[in-house]
């Protein structure tokens, strides 16, 4: 991956804030060309960079209250990737990491309400082969979620 400069900063602090910002309006703000946008994040998309831009919904507005963290247990290291594989299946899960510490992999699960995540757990994630068990930390609200910081200054 290439080093970002100061003009490729600038351009992802204007894309955090608004990721939907027309690239000639960033290139207006910035006082350089459209072109030069372009082919940045463009570049930044190749390297890797820039992965997506993405919707965020308020899950709350469309009917998911149970905002909930589930640490896996596995019955064997061997079944890890079977496991992430049929989690990829089940809807309600939206982020699923490897972890160290007592669970192999973490969760992130939304449901309608309680029972709606009692379902997600009991009749679909323990019913995957290779789960050993599960531990449940119902969110009770976030206070904030934010991508890594870019800093202008040296790395």
């Amino acid at each position: 991956m290439s080093q970002l400069d100061y003009t490729d900063k600038q351009i992802l602090l204007a894309l955090k804030a608004d990721a939907r910002k027309a690239f000639s309006k960033i290139a207006d703000d910035l006082k350089i060309s459209n072109s030069l946008v372009h082919q940045r994040i463009k570049k930044m998309k190749e390297d890797g960079v820039i992965i997506k831009a993405d919707l965020i919904l308020d899950e709350k507005k469309i009917g998911y209250s149970t905002k909930s963290y589930v640490g896996i247990r596995l019955k064997e290291a061997r079944f890890a990737d079977k496991v992430v594989e049929k989690l990829k299946d089940i809807v309600e899960v939206t982020e699923c990491n490897y972890v160290s510490g007592k669970y192999a992999i973490f969760v992130l699960v939304y449901a309608k309400d309680n029972d709606h995540l009692r379902s997600v757990l009991y009749d679909h994630i323990h019913e995957i082969e290779g789960v050993g068990g599960t531990d449940s930390f119902i969110c009770f609200s976030t206070n904030f979620d934010r991508s890594v910081p870019v800093t202008l200054g040296e790395n």
